[in-house]
């Protein structure tokens, strides 16, 4: 089958909820995961998810069109909820008859996880369900602002739940998902030149790491740069504290004006060329905002994935 996976939101201005955990960030690592399940089943996989948009209709109007171009067979599109921090489980929102019958196994396979069940429902007032051209759903895994939910919340059970409810089947062999880079455990030499050069980090005279897995003066003095750039302790080794300011920046969490600090924006002020504070204050907002400008970017401020792709890839 063509399946359409809408990973949801992501796609500023076009933000989803913050609870307990920040709404884009779940969708992006279950859908990554929902993505590559599939692939391994032998389907053919639309990503709908649009790079860009200058307002939330323009995304919404691009994820509809992307599936619709590409006449997939179902469209799904994953989503978490949040209300009043009281309200939880899952329930998924279907825009025909038909789409019920496909949304049923998917709410199903989620509830087996230990969520309430808040049942299929009606989709007829989602964008996305009115205006796609085939059977279509929209999950809404469980909510973000509950204790009990998040408590319950494993991006891979939920990623397993979504393709077995849709597919009947999980991979026979273990796939590797888009990982969430916060918590890679990879901490190879070779791992650790490949995100330095990925993160335009470069040796003493300037150059890019040769990508060898050997420890030698270029690797060192690459990591001491990066270590003064992002405020940890300047060893020249990778310890822990280096690992977590690299994985936190690879991670590329959606960063607001005044409502982050620390290493990923004392990183982004180094490469963007402003003062190296690790506050997100309004001279660092407004050169982000230049930068936007200058890459074609809506100029929000908000360093979301259009923004992360320029800078890292």
């Amino acid at each position: 089958m063509k399946f359409g996976i809408d990973i949801g939101h992501n796609c500023p201005p076009d933000t989803g909820a913050r609870g307990i955990k920040f709404e884009d960030n779940l969708t992006l690592d279950v859908g990554n995961r929902v993505i590559t399940k599939l692939k391994a089943l032998g389907h053919e996989v639309i990503p709908c998810k649009p790079d860009r948009a200058s307002k939330v209709g323009e995304s919404l109007a691009k994820r509809c069109d992307k599936a619709n171009a590409n006449k997939v067979d179902v469209f799904v599109s994953i989503h978490f909820n949040s209300f009043n921090r009281q309200a939880n489980g899952t329930e998924v929102f279907a825009g025909s008859d038909t789409s019920r019958k496909i949304a049923k196994p998917v709410l199903d396979e989620i509830v087996k996880l230990g969520f309430f069940n808040r049942g299929v429902k009606s989709g007829s007032h989602l964008f996305v369900l009115r205006n796609t051209n085939m059977p279509a759903i929209l999950v809404e895994s469980c909510f973000l602002d509950s204790q009990k939910d998040m408590s319950l919340y494993n991006p891979e059970a939920i990623a397993n739940a979504i393709v077995k409810g849709l597919t009947g089947k999980l991979p026979t062999v273990p796939v590797n998902p888009v990982p969430d880079e916060e918590h890679n455990i990879d901490t190879t030499i070779l791992r650790l030149q490949k995100a330095l050069n990925r993160l335009k980090i470069t040796d003493k005279n300037g150059k890019p790491l040769v990508e060898d897995n050997l420890a030698g003066n270029a690797t060192t003095s690459a990591v001491a740069k990066f270590q003064e750039i992002a405020g940890v302790p300047e060893t020249g080794t990778a310890d822990k504290a280096t690992w977590d300011a690299i994985n936190l920046i690879l991670a590329k969490r959606i960063i607001r004006p005044n409502h982050a600090g620390g290493p990923v924006i004392r990183y982004l002020q180094y490469r963007l060329g402003v003062e190296v504070d690790g506050v997100y204050g309004p001279q660092t907002e407004l050169i982000v905002k230049n930068f936007q400008k200058q890459a074609g970017l809506v100029a929000d401020g908000i360093i979301g994935p259009a923004s992360w792709q320029k800078l890292i890839g």
